[in-house]
C-alpha cells in the first residue's frame, strides 16, 4: 500500500522549475517508491544498485548519459559522483529540459553539498525523512505548526486521536515506509537488517575502516543520549574509542540522516545560555531498536519512556517544519541554571516555545521557562504544551496545550 508523501507538492514544483531534482534521505524512507508512484511511461528509470550500471556511470558518465537519455530516473546516484560533472553540461545544453532527470541518493549531506557546488542553479533538491504521524494517520494538506489556538484547533481536526499507549505504539515502530504499511510486521527484525545494510554500505562509503561491530556499540550509545545534550566524550568512552573517532561516527550518523542535532537558542543578550546541541534520532523505531525496547509497553514503564517521548514530538516537528516548506527555524533553551525550554520554532522574528509533557493534565508551570526567552530581543509568543491532553486549549497566563497527535 503506498502512502502519499507530504513533500510530493513540493517535488512536482521543483521539477518545473530545474531539469535536474534531486531526492535525498536516509536509506529506506520512500525515496524511489515515491518517484515511481509519481513515474509515467515516458520517462527510463535505471539503478545504480545494478553493478554494470554502476560501473558505466563512473567509468564513463558520458556514454551512460548517451545511453540513458533523459527523461530519466537514476536511483542511487551517490555510487557514481562522476555523474554531475556530465549532468551539468547536459543541463547547460537543454535549459529548457525542466525535470528531466530526477535522481535519488541516500547520502543526504554529502549530496547535497555536491549537487550545490557542480549543479548550482541547475539541480531543485528534495529532502526525504521517514513517515510523518500526518502522512500515515492524518489528513488534509501539509499545514506549518502555528502555535494560535484557532490554526491549532484545525490542525487536531485533521489528525488521528491517539491514547498514550497509541503513541508508544508508534514511537515503537517507528515511521520507516517498509514497517508502517505492514510489510514487516516485526519491527525488531526489520531493525536488525537495516542496522546491517546501513553500516556495511552507508557506513563503510564514509569510512571503509570502520569495524561493523563497534560502530554497532556506537549507535547504540547514541539511542541512551536520544533527547539528550550530546556528550561526546560518554560516546567515545562507552564504546572504547578515541573522541576524534566519535566525532567522525557522529558527522556519518548526521551526514545519512540517522541522527540530527538541535542547536541552542543563544545571543549576546543570553550570555547563560549553554552551547551543546542536543541528540535526537530522525525514526524513533531504530532508537528504540537500539535501546533494546522489546514493546511499546516496555518503553512506557522504562527509565527511557520520557525521552523517546521527547524524541518523537521533536522529530515530528521537525518533519512538519521540511515537508511544508516552513522557513521556520528550531532551536531549543537551556542555561547553566538547568533551566530549560525543549523546543523552540522561530519564524518572522517572533520565538514561539514548546515544552513537551507526556501528561494529560498540564500545567501552567510547565511554561515557567518561556519568559526567559524574552531577553534575546526578539518578540515572543506565548507558547505552548506538546501533551496528552486530548482537545486544544489554552492555560491561565495564556500558554496554550495541543495534543501531540495533532502535529
Amino acid at each position: 500500500m503506498y502512502i502519499k508523501r507530504d513533500i510530493e507538492g513540493e517535488f512536482l514544483a521543483l521539477c518545473s522549475e530545474f531539469p535536474i531534482v534531486l531526492v535525498t534521505g536516509a536509506r529506506q524512507t520512500g525515496k524511489s517508491t515515491m518517484l515511481e508512484h509519481l513515474i509515467d511511461d515516458t520517462r527510463t528509470r535505471v539503478t545504480l544498485d545494478d553493478l554494470q550500471q554502476r560501473a558505466l556511470a563512473r567509468e564513463d558518465p558520458e556514454l551512460f548519459l548517451q545511453t540513458h537519455e533523459p527523461p530519466i530516473m537514476i536511483d542511487e546516484v551517490q555510487y557514481a559522483p562522476e555523474l554531475f560533472s556530465y549532468l551539468k553540461i547536459w543541463s547547460d545544453r537543454n535549459p529548457d529540459s525542466m525535470g528531466a532527470v530526477w535522481l535519488t541518493g541516500s547520502q543526504p549531506f554529502s549530496l547535497m553539498k555536491l549537487a550545490g557546488e557542480t549543479l548550482a542553479g541547475r539541480v531543485g533538491i528534495v529532502r526525504l525523512l521517514p513517515l510523518s504521524q500526518h502522512e500515515t494517520f492524518g489528513s488534509g494538506e501539509p499545514e506549518p505548526l502555528i502555535l494560535e489556538i484557532d490554526a491549532l484547533i484545525e490542525r487536531a481536526a485533521h489528525g488521528a486521536p491517539a491514547t498514550l499507549p497509541q503513541i508508544n505504539e508508534r514511537l515503537y515502530r517507528g515511521s520507516m515506509p517498509a514497517v508502517a504499511n505492514g510489510r514487516h510486521k516485526d519491527p525488531a527484525r526489520f531493525y536488525r537488517s537495516y542496522q546491517q545494510t546501513y553500516i556495511e554500505r552507508d557506513v563503510r562509503e564514509l569510512d571503509n575502516a570502520a569495524d561493523m561491530v563497534e560502530f554497532s556499540r556506537f549507535m547504540a550509545a547514541a539511542a541512551s543520549q536520544a533527547s539528550q545534550t550530546l556528550n561526546i566524550e560518554s560516546l567515545a568512552r562507552d564504546v572504547g574509542i578515541t573522541r576524534r573517532k566519535a566525532e567522525s561516527w557522529l558527522a556519518i550518523l548526521e551526514r545519512s540522516d540517522i541522527v540530527f542535532l538541535l542547536q541552542p537558542y543563544s545571543n549576546n543578550a543570553l550570555a547563560r545560555a549553554v552551547k551543546t546541541p542536543k541528540l535526537y534520532f530522525n525514526d524513533t523505531g531504530l532508537a528504540a531498536w537500539l535501546g533494546r525496547w522489546t514493546s511499546p509497553e516496555a518503553i512506557g514503564a522504562g527509565a527511557m519512556g520520557g525521552a523517546l517521548f521527547e524524541n518523537y514530538v521533536v522529530s515530528e516537528v521537525r518533519k512538519t517544519v521540511i515537508n511544508s516548506s516552513d522557513p521556520a527555524a528550531l532551536w531549543f533553551y537551556r542555561d547553566r541554571d538547568m533551566k530549560e525550554v525543549d523546543l523552540i520554532i522561530e519564524r518572522d522574528g517572533v520565538l514561539s516555545p514548546i515544552e513537551v509533557k507526556r501528561t494529560a493534565n498540564p500545567q501552567a508551570s510547565a511554561a515557567k521557562a518561556f519568559p526567559l526567552l524574552d531577553r534575546s530581543g526578539l518578540k515572543r509568543s506565548a507558547g505552548a504544551i506538546a501533551c496528552m491532553k486530548p482537545e486544544v486549549g489554552m492555560l491561565p497566563g495564556g500558554t496554550l496545550y495541543f495534543p501531540v497527535w495533532a502535529i
